[in-house]
Order: C-alpha cells, then structure tokens, then sequence
C-alpha cells in the first residue's frame, strides 16, 4: 500500500463493518494505523476485523472494535466512555455510518427522524463525547463522509424530523446537508468529503453504478493523514478542495444548528 506511515495515529471509523467504511479501516491498516472499528453490533465488529485480519493481513493488535445502534443515541454515549478509557487520544474520526432514509416516515427511540439521527445527530454527539482525545491529539481533526446530495438539501428548523411532509430523498440529503455544516463547527477542526458514487448499499440513492468503495475510501484516507492540510469546514469532492451548497455555510446556520443538535441529543 502506497502512502506515508501513519503508524502514529489512532482512528475511530463509524460504519466500518461495510462498504466505503470497512475499506477506510483496510487502507489505514495497511499503512500502520490504530483502527478502532465500529459496528451496529459487537459481532458485525468482530467479524469485520477478523475479515480485515484474514483477507488483508492486518495487524490485530492495532484493531479495536466498537459497537453502537446509532438510533439509540444512549448506545453512542456507551460507546464513547469505552473508547476514552481505553484511548485517550484520538487522531482522528471518522464520521462515515449512514444509512438510506426509509420510504416511510420512522422515528428512532429517541424520536428523531432515522436518517437524521443515524447520519448526522448520531455523529454530532459521539464527536463532542469524544472531544477530550480529539483535542488531546497533536493535530486531531474530524473527517465526515458526506454526499454531493446535501446540495440538494435544507434543513427544516421548525421540524427537523419531518413529519409535516416526508420524502426519503429529502430526509436523507438533510442529514448529509447538516453533516456538511457540522464540519465548520469551531471547536475541533474538521472536514467533509463526497466521496464519490460507490457501489455500496446506498447506491440507489444516486445511481445504478458505482466505483469500488475502495476508491472512495483513498478520498477518506488522504483527508487522514497529517500530511494533508486541512482548513476547518472545508468541503472536498473527493480528491478537489469545492465550494460546499451556500446552505452548509455561515456562522449563522453552525451555530443554528449546533443549538438543534443540543437540544435533540440531550432531550432525553
């Protein structure tokens, strides 16, 4: 594998059981990274680092799993406690579970919208929890994997989980829209990236051919590596710095939605 050392760092990957998610684990394993692997269960976390081990030669000790049901945002805290005692410095996280907005409205436990609290509440509040090792890392910075149809998108302020009128395709560029924005939030640096149209589960969403996931994973890995610098809120179109949609900038919409997000994971 091609690329500088990245023996030095320790990466947490969301969603890193499957597609773009497990190949980003791979490339950072092969290039000497700390890998903490997280799944929807223990066992989809245990089998992807196994599988990691077994058809890639990865280093096992470097491999950590982690489970989480993002639409149980209780879990996310959980998870967030084992990882600082275990790792108390992070170098990097990356943002990357997701999943396609149903056909039907549905609301998590937690009574959010699905694809808002899996794609983007989930990742909100597991990026404060782990602020502390984040900070703590020479140059920590958070990498959400985002999607070129938060352009497409808006945020509904006064009903966030829309249940006035839902549309899969609307729910699911909000969320990737608010993930966009969560990235210029001042308080640790942080960068978003459209990682291509990969043939991964939501390719329906965007077309019926995709790349290999691996490719938009070497997207997601570059944005990893300390020796790619970073502007915080900076939006990339895979490899290409690009201007991100008007509605995923401005200090009025980060802070705007930094409240809702507050509100919404800690409602409970």
């Amino acid at each position: 594998m091609s690329g500088s050392d990245l023996s030095s760092l320790t990466v947490l990957v969301t969603g890193a059981t499957s597609g773009i998610g497990l190949e980003t684990a791979r490339l950072l394993t092969a290039r000497g990274a700390t890998v903490l692997l997280h799944g929807r269960t223990a066992d989809e976390a245990r089998t992807a680092a196994d599988a990691l081990i077994a058809t890639g030669g990865a280093d096992g000790t470097r491999l950590h799993p982690y489970a989480a049901d993002f639409t149980g945002l209780a879990e996310v805290t959980v998870m967030a406690s084992r990882v600082l005692a275990a790792h108390p410095r992070v170098d990097v996280l990356v943002n990357n579970a997701g999943l396609a907005a149903p056909e039907r409205h549905t609301l998590t436990r937690d009574g959010n919208e699905i694809a808002f609290q899996v794609n983007f509440l989930a990742h909100y509040l597991l990026t404060d929890l782990l602020a502390p090792a984040l900070l703590a890392a020479p140059a920590g910075r958070v990498v959400n994997v985002s999607s070129s149809l938060h352009r497409s998108g808006s945020i509904q302020w006064t009903d966030p989980q829309r249940a006035r009128r839902y549309s899969r395709i609307a729910a699911y560029a909000q969320s990737q829209l608010a993930l966009t924005a969560f990235a210029a939030d001042p308080r640790i640096t942080a960068v978003s990236v459209h990682p291509g149209v990969c043939s991964t589960e939501l390719l329906p969403l965007y077309a019926y051919r995709g790349a290999p996931p691996a490719e938009g994973a070497a997207h997601v890995v570059r944005l990893c590596d300390p020796a790619t610098a970073v502007v915080n809120g900076a939006y990339y179109d895979r490899d290409l710095r690009a201007e991100p949609a008007p509605g995923a900038t401005g200090e009025r919409t980060v802070r705007r939605l930094a409240k809702l997000a507050d509100q919404l994971v800690h409602a409970g």
